[in-house]
C-alpha cells in the first residue's frame, strides 16, 4: 500500500466526489453555464488537459495508457481518439457512471475502459504512459512520490502528473482550513514545492530509471496547477531506439531541471482563496483553494 495517509485521503475523496460534489462536478465538466469563477476553473482544466496530451506522442496507436483519476473521462476520450487503449479509473462510482454515459463512439483503433477503483491497483496492469491530472493534488509530497513509485515499475514511457505549487499565501490558507469543522470543508489541496518533490523523487529507488523532463504551469483565474513529466531514461542499448520523445511544454535545460531554473517552479501568483465555509462550496474548493470567500457563484450551480 502507498501508506495509511494515502488510504485515508482516498476515502475522503471518494466521499466528497461521489456525494457532496458529484452534481457540481458534472456541471463543471459539461457545456452547461457556470459562474464566472467556475468558468476560470473549467478553462484552466481544459488548458491543463491539452498540455498533458501535447506531452504524449501524437500517434498513440498500440499504446496502453492509464488515466489515473479520470473523473468524467475527457482526457481518456481524447487519448483514445489518438489510438490508445485507455484504462480510466476513478474512486467515484458516480463520476465513472457519468463518464460511461458521455463516452462517444470510437471509430478508430482506440478504446476506453472505465473502472471504479484505486489508481495504484497493480491489477490494472502495465502501461506505456500514465497521466494523473489533478488527482494527486490532495496528497503530500511524500504520498505523491510513494504513488509514483508504485506506478513506475509498470510504466514503460512517461508518468505525467500535476501538483499544487506552494506559495506563502496558499500555505496560510491550507493551515486556516484546518480550523473549519471537518464536515464543512472540501478535501484540501496540499501545496508542494518543486525542491521537496525533486528531492524525494531523487531519493526514491523505484524512480531511478526516470528523470524530470519538463514542467508547465497553468494559471487561469481560480485554477492554478503545475504539470510535471517524468520520463523513463533509455538504457544505453536502446537509447535512440525507444519511445517517441515528448512534444510541447517546456523541456528542462538539463536532466532534472525544470522550465524556469533548477529547484524552482516557474513563478506564479499566489492562491487567493480562503477554504470553503461549507461542504457544498464544492468542486472549485477541491481544485483551487482560492474561490470560497466572497463568491456567491462559487457554490454548485
Amino acid at each position: 500500500m502507498a501508506g495509511t495517509t494515502y488510504d485515508a485521503r482516498r476515502g475522503e475523496l471518494t466521499a466528497y466526489f461521489d456525494r457532496t460534489a458529484a452534481e457540481a462536478w458534472a456541471r463543471l465538466t459539461s457545456d452547461a453555464p457556470v459562474s464566472r469563477i467556475r468558468a476560470t476553473v473549467r478553462a484552466g482544466r481544459d488548458a491543463m488537459r491539452a498540455n498533458l496530451l501535447a506531452w504524449l506522442p501524437e500517434d498513440l496507436a498500440g499504446t496502453r495508457l492509464l488515466d489515473a483519476g479520470c473523473g468524467t473521462g475527457a482526457l481518456a476520450v481524447e487519448a483514445a481518439r489518438r489510438g490508445a487503449e485507455v484504462v480510466a479509473v476513478d474512486v467515484s462510482p458516480t463520476l465513472v457512471g457519468l463518464a460511461r454515459e458521455r463516452l462517444p463512439a470510437m471509430p478508430g483503433r482506440g478504446r476506453v475502459e472505465f473502472r471504479v477503483g484505486d489508481m495504484l491497483d497493480p491489477g490494472l496492469g502495465p502501461f506505456d504512459h500514465v497521466v494523473a491530472m489533478d488527482s494527486l493534488i490532495h496528497y503530500s509530497a511524500a504520498d505523491i512520490v510513494r504513488a509514483l513509485a508504485r506506478l513506475a515499475p509498470r510504466t514503460e514511457g512517461s508518468l505525467l502528473f500535476t501538483v499544487a505549487p506552494r506559495t506563502a499565501l496558499l500555505t496560510l490558507m491550507h493551515a486556516a482550513g484546518k480550523l473549519f469543522p471537518k464536515a464543512d470543508r472540501a478535501p484540501a489541496i496540499v501545496p508542494v514545492t518543486e525542491r521537496a518533490l525533486r528531492r524525494r523523487i531523487a531519493a526514491e529507488p523505484m524512480l531511478d530509471g526516470f528523470a524530470v523532463a519538463r514542467t508547465h504551469r497553468v494559471n487561469s483565474g481560480f485554477y492554478l496547477s503545475n504539470a510535471v513529466a517524468l520520463t523513463r531514461i533509455p538504457s544505453p542499448r536502446t537509447r535512440g531506439e525507444g519511445l517517441a520523445p515528448l512534444v510541447g511544454g517546456e523541456p528542462s535545460g538539463r536532466e532534472g531541471e525544470g522550465a524556469a531554473q533548477a529547484g524552482s517552479l516557474p513563478a506564479s501568483p499566489p492562491h487567493l482563496r480562503l477554504p470553503p465555509r461549507r461542504a457544498d462550496d464544492g468542486v472549485v474548493a477541491a481544485l483551487s483553494p482560492q474561490a470560497g470567500r466572497g463568491d456567491q457563484g462559487g457554490r454548485p450551480s
